[in-house]
């Protein structure tokens, strides 16, 4: 199997474990995995992006740009903001919940995420916007957000990564008192990807 996935955030939506995730259930299915971190002013809601590379074609742990099948984003404004690394026919799979960002604070603008998800559709050929807060709102925190992101993109089957492998990795990973909740965030978002026809 050869996959270039990017995931992009800001701080605080667990976007270092949903990587974390992908490269150890990618792993467990006895792939060579590559992978890196630009974290920055992440503690300050900084832009997190996470690079995984999986096959043993990839020397090198970051994706060239228009190299990634794959764009897992938190967030809309990170996903247009790395839409460089996505190869022409690849996969867009991004929230539509917007986090402003500090300077909205001094400066409104107004910004609520739809003109990026706009772009994006015009853009990419593939685009699944997921509706994370929804997700949350039923499980009661919106900490599961970056699994049950993860949960749609193996659901699309564009990750190759086997379901188990990633329910394995979230019991190995995740403390136990939040591990079924994850489990639960994975199997709900899974079923989003599911639903979405590839073209």
């Amino acid at each position: 199997m050869r996959k270039d996935i990017l995931l992009c955030g800001v701080g605080g939506q667990g976007t270092v474990l949903a990587s974390k995730l992908i490269a150890s259930a990618a792993m467990r299915g006895g792939e060579v995995v590559h992978s890196a971190e630009t974290i920055g002013m992440a503690q300050r809601g900084g832009c997190v992006t996470s690079h995984v590379r999986i096959g043993a074609a990839a020397y090198a742990p970051l994706i060239p740009l228009g190299a990634a099948d794959l764009i897992l984003s938190f967030e809309p404004a990170e996903a247009a903001r790395n839409l460089c690394y996505l190869k022409s026919d690849g996969f867009v799979i991004v929230n539509c919940a917007p986090v402003p960002p500090v300077t909205e604070s001094l400066h409104p603008t107004g910004y609520d995420g739809s003109e990026m998800l706009n772009y994006l559709r015009r853009r990419c050929h593939h685009v699944l916007v997921v509706d994370g807060d929804a997700i949350c709102k039923k499980l009661g925190s919106p900490k599961f957000l970056n699994v049950a992101l993860l949960g749609a993109a193996v659901g699309t089957s564009v990750t190759g990564l086997e379901p188990r492998h990633v329910l394995e990795e979230i019991d190995a990973r995740v403390p136990e008192k939040y591990r079924a909740t994850n489990q639960q965030a994975f199997r709900m978002g899974k079923q989003i990807g599911e639903s979405y026809e590839i073209n």
